[in-house]
């Protein structure tokens, strides 16, 4: 029998129990497999196994299915059956700790982050920007640090976009980069973000991460939902950036924590692919490389989608766990795609797996793990286990009482306008009464600290931080490795 300290995925032909050791999750790893080959449901038994071990869990629900995990499953038919065939399972229905997000706030607490959080980088990436576009909007961003105007929200960044049109030398030596047709540019894009309904995404009150690690009460890891079934079609760039953002706010803020007996975190994205399509080099680049690092954070990346083509050869090679159910190959393409795939596991003499792929059944996978010493193990076919929570999704009213009685209650629903560059910006153009905008404390600069990501000087970092000590007002911000400018875990 696996003890507590494995994920308990399913059994194998022998009808033996198979599991990883939770002190490799944090090696990252991917569920892929064609439409209605069970990926969902997979996810859902592994985000179980994960709160069961105290570990918290961050997940989209692209098909709005998942939240079922926040209802006591009632086993039937086949899957009755599956769980009478696995006696070790010891299966008990059961209903797990969930909390549900939405960017709009409407089947969920809202959830947002800052512009100035975001950093140029992110979002000039959400905007898909040119080169010279891209330079416009770091020179504004250097502005609105050297000035003290605060970016929390999209009404912000058009105020200073127009100041910066109509006062030009406010620029200084940057003048050159924010010229009359990319200032233009940059306010068209922020004008369909806004119809995209993206708007909702920045404000105030910010996501703060310790809500995320939280435990529930019984002490299980706490597995929050982020509802995207529409935000994946009608903006699917937001949804990645999204992402992107909160891995890296993870990187920055997490301590190194090492090798530790299981991780902190288990963040799962769905629609993988979203992340790399269309994600500019220098970003990808990046965004590999926190991927590679974030392990010794205690934080668990799982990669979901329809193929592991989807994803960089240079991720792939970091997945400690594969779980791939059933592929369909009907061209050359995809049978070409189909052997790299079984090649990417280590063969095992009892099957072929090549051959099994396209044989796989719902709720079969081959599943790829490692070894006790980091290696990779022998692949195996194995039949998941059923989640212990309802498979499907809650209905409007047990959705609406998950909320009710969620331990954020209250803490992100109303939104918080304080005073920014928005306010800054109006109060000099005599556009609000006199006494309503004052002039924002300084905060440091958004490149002082950026390091060698971003070109910076050692000085002048030091520099930053000689000035962070006098002015931070209670609020240190340091700029993360993809060009974020990240708060710390107490926002004021």
């Amino acid at each position: 029998m696996p003890d507590s300290s494995a994920l308990l995925l399913g059994a194998d032909l022998a009808g033996q129990p198979i599991a990883q050791s939770l002190r490799l999750a944090n090696r990252h790893g991917l569920v892929a497999g064609a439409t209605g080959t069970g990926k969902t449901v997979t996810l859902q038994r592994l985000a179980e196994q994960f709160s069961d071990a105290g570990v918290a869990v961050f997940a989209a629900d692209i098909k709005g299915d998942l939240c079922g995990l926040g209802a006591a499953g009632n086993p039937q038919g086949k899957i009755a059956e599956r769980i009478a065939g696995m006696p070790w399972l010891n299966y008990q229905p059961q209903a797990y700790p969930v909390t549900l997000w939405d960017i709009q706030g409407k089947t969920g607490h809202p959830l947002r982050t800052t512009l100035s959080e975001m950093g140029p980088l992110l979002l000039g990436s959400l905007l898909e920007l040119t080169d010279s576009q891209q330079s416009a909007l770091y020179a504004a961003f250097k502005v609105a640090d050297r000035e003290g105007l605060l970016l929390l929200d999209l009404k912000d960044l058009k105020a200073l976009l127009n100041h910066l049109r109509e006062h030009p030398e406010v620029l200084g030596d940057d003048a050159a980069l924010m010229t009359t047709g990319s200032s233009q540019a940059l306010l068209r894009r922020l004008a369909t973000l806004e119809q995209q309904g993206a708007e909702a995404l920045f404000g105030e009150p910010a996501l703060q991460l310790e809500d995320i690690l939280q435990p529930s009460s019984d002490g299980r890891g706490r597995i929050h939902l982020l509802d995207a079934s529409r935000l994946v079609h009608e903006a699917p760039k937001v949804y990645a950036t999204f992402l992107l953002w909160l891995l890296a706010e993870l990187f920055e803020q997490l301590p190194e924590r090492g090798d530790a007996e299981k991780p902190l975190l288990a963040l799962f994205f769905d629609e993988a692919h979203l992340l790399f399509a269309g994600t500019p080099k220098a970003l990808q680049d990046r965004l590999e490389q926190v991927v590679r690092l974030i392990r010794s954070k205690g934080v668990g990346v799982y990669f979901v989608t329809q193929s592991p083509a989807d994803l960089p050869d240079t991720v792939l090679a970091q997945l400690g766990l594969r779980i791939q159910h059933g592929l369909r190959a009907f061209t050359a393409k995809e049978q070409k795609s189909l052997r790299a795939v079984a090649e990417g596991f280590r063969p095992n003499p009892a099957f072929d797996a090549l051959a099994v792929l396209t044989e796989l059944g719902t709720g079969e996978a081959l599943v790829g793990m490692l070894e006790d010493k980091g290696t990779p193990a022998m692949v195996q076919r194995v039949l998941i286990a059923p989640p212990q929570s309802r498979i499907g999704p809650l209905t409007d009213a047990e959705r609406g009482a998950l909320i009710a009685r969620s331990p954020l209650q209250g803490r992100y629903d109303k939104p918080i306008d304080r005073e920014s560059a928005y306010e800054v910006l109006m109060a000099r153009k005599g556009g609000v009464p006199e006494g309503q905008a004052p002039v924002a404390p300084k905060e440091p600069g958004f490149l002082d600290q950026a390091g060698e990501f971003l070109g910076t000087s050692t000085g002048k970092a030091l520099q930053s931080m000689a000035r962070q000590a006098v002015n931070q007002m209670g609020r240190q911000l340091v700029r993360g490795l993809l060009g974020s400018l990240l708060g710390t875990s107490k926002r004021k």
